[in-house]
């Protein structure tokens, strides 16, 4: 499973995932279940996070590449009649993944996110893919060149809500998510669900709240210019931000610009 080349010891890396995954729980009938649920989001989290699958069909072309010594590994189901170890079918796939907890797998994801960026696992080799360079890669390289970053600079994470394309509610109304991305590296730290677009402010201090951004500069648009953001990142997580004042929030643009003004200006 990890041929597709990963930086440190494949069962380290396993592990660390794994351990993760675990805590997403399981809600199919164990009547007629085969395939455990962690070796399919084990497969699934690797064909997506460190190969790039974007799809469930290629989530399933690239399990079944899978070789029979990973999957005994992974504990994956064994056929009785040919003696080998298979994986799940598409079909399978497609409604395990459709039937999960979202906010756990989120949560679980994220958390094996965080621990890779705090070098407590390894971190994944993503393989060289022929064809033209990303756009954001090119800025990225663009930036490290024109804009080092200075010594000593606190990593920073963007906050932020955004409209889920192509996907729909049981009510046919648009999914909105609200996420946290790393400044530096560009992967998503935590993202939850909310109702609709005016539920942005509550669901990010949930989310801001399930993190860990001690010591982390955070960067939040005008929508989420509030007390309560403002308390909850400084004074309960341990964090800073950077928040941006609007024309629509005058009492507070005007005490802003009173401080920015007076004696205490420095």
């Amino acid at each position: 499973m990890w041929e597709a080349g990963l930086a440190a010891d494949p069962i380290m890396v396993e592990s660390a995932l794994m351990h993760r995954l675990a805590t997403v729980p399981e809600r199919r009938s164990a009547c007629g279940r085969r395939h455990p649920l962690m070796v399919i989001l084990t497969l699934t989290a690797c064909a997506t996070l460190v190969v790039g699958g974007d799809s469930v069909a290629a989530i399933r072309q690239w399990a079944a590449r899978t070789s029979q010594a990973v999957l005994a590994r992974l504990g994956a189901y064994r056929d009785p009649f040919t003696g080998r170890f298979t994986v799940p079918s598409e079909r399978t796939f497609r409604r395990v993944l459709a039937g999960l907890d979202g906010d756990a797998l989120d949560a679980a994801i994220s958390g094996y996110v965080a621990d890779v960026m705090r070098w407590a696992a390894p971190v994944p080799q993503i393989p060289d893919i022929p064809g033209p360079i990303e756009r954001e890669q090119r800025r990225r390289t663009r930036r490290q060149i024109a804009h080092r970053a200075p010594d000593g600079l606190l990593p920073g994470a963007a906050l932020d809500g955004k409209a889920s394309r192509g996907a729909r509610t049981a009510g046919d109304g648009r999914i909105f998510l609200v996420g946290t991305i790393s400044h530096e590296h560009g992967v998503v730290l935590g993202q939850c669900q909310v109702a609709d677009k005016r539920g942005e402010g509550p669901a990010a201090r949930t989310l801001l709240s399930r993190l860990d951004v001690a010591g982390m500069v955070l960067t939040l648009d005008a929508l989420h210019t509030t007390k309560a953001t403002a308390r909850l990142i400084t004074e309960q997580l341990g964090g800073h931000y950077v928040l941006i004042l609007k024309g629509n929030q005058p009492l507070a643009r005007a005490a802003a610009r009173a401080l920015l003004s007076g004696p205490d200006a420095e």
